[in-house]
């Protein structure tokens, strides 16, 4: 059980500490207003599309089974 929570709380600190890295690769207070365009480890948008994606068809799926 303690492996379990320790892997769900890594994969959590993974994906915060690569989301403020890019938040502050992309801001320009953090970089200036001359800094170059960095890119981002993730791309956010592709990621939130894809997670649209899978809350839609897991409530499909949720309403199919329960329907039954």
């Amino acid at each position: 059980m303690r492996t379990f929570v320790g892997m769900i709380l890594g994969a959590l600190l993974l994906v915060c500490g690569v989301y403020v890295y890019d938040s502050m690769q992309t801001s320009s207070v953090a970089n200036g207003q001359v800094a170059q365009a960095n890119r981002t480890i993730v791309n956010w948008d592709v990621a939130a599309a894809d997670w649209a994606k899978l809350k839609t068809r897991a409530h499909e799926d949720w309403v199919k089974i329960s329907s039954k």
